[in-house]
């Protein structure tokens, strides 16, 4: 599937978010497919961490953080909640940052991801992938 800017394609990354919504009964499942569909895509700009002590390391997701273009996306798990987060940076330097509910989160990862995917063949793929899941 190539991705483009057409509505229809839009309508894939609405649907991509709904479903991702749907398939989270707690947040930290959502976490565990968006770090299993992204790692490939954004290599070292995914930042994961992970639940257990200093001696284990569990496959609990605890927080993410992606940096895609000029923003960063950090999700925290607390309790049963998804603290999300934006931050855009411009020439290095942070210069907002807002919290924003799950559903605006996903949509504006989805949305830069889709963005970049035009330039990059690995987040093209991953993006492709979750969109076909």
């Amino acid at each position: 599937m190539a991705v483009a800017d057409d509505d229809s394609h839009d309508l894939d990354l609405d649907l991509a978010a709904a479903s991702l919504r749907a398939d989270a009964t707690d947040v930290r499942t959502l976490l565990k497919v968006l770090v299993d569909y992204l790692e490939g895509g954004l290599g070292s700009r995914l930042h994961v961490q992970r639940a257990g002590g200093l001696f284990r390391k569990g496959d609990a997701i605890r927080s993410l953080r992606a940096e895609v273009g000029d923003d960063e996306f950090e999700a925290v798990v607390d309790g049963d909640t998804l603290l999300c987060g934006i931050g855009h940076s411009s020439g290095g330097i942070r210069i907002r940052s807002e919290k924003v509910d799950m559903s605006t989160w996903l949509t504006r990862l989805l949305g830069a991801l889709q963005a970049e995917a035009a330039r990059s063949q690995d987040v093209r793929e991953a993006l492709e992938n979750l969109l076909i899941r």
